[in-house]
């Protein structure tokens, strides 16, 4: 599976911007498919997930009620919809994908991964 991100830039807090994940190679309607953020000095870290064929969703707590995480079988495409950002929301956006069926959360149980988009939130 190849991923490409994309749908980063400079926005003021409170906005909003929605990233695109476009997969190639594999359909991912079967796929556990993750949003993840590194921002400078930190480590990678889960921000939402979309498991399966039943798009069972999962986020992390600072996001939740913010982000919205969706994909389009049709078009192989995930997506994250991110409303009222927030300057800590600043980090560069990892998509990635994964045919196992373990935790969603943890980054190393993903095998395929986007290049990264950077998101950046202005106070």
């Amino acid at each position: 599976v190849q991923l490409q991100a994309s749908g980063g830039g400079l926005v003021q807090a409170g906005g909003s911007l929605r990233l695109s994940c476009a997969a190639s190679g594999r359909t991912i309607g079967r796929y556990k498919m993750g949003w993840f953020r590194q921002a400078p000095g930190k480590e990678r870290e889960f921000v939402a997930a979309i498991i399966g064929n039943l798009g069972t969703t999962l986020y992390r707590d600072s996001v939740k009620g913010r982000f919205i995480i969706s994909r389009d079988n049709a078009n192989n495409t995930m997506y994250l919809q991110m409303n009222s950002l927030k300057p800590e929301d600043t980090a560069v956006y990892y998509c990635a994908a994964s045919s196992r069926w373990n935790a969603a959360t943890v980054p190393t149980n993903y095998e395929y991964w986007g290049q990264g988009t950077l998101v950046t939130v202005s106070s």
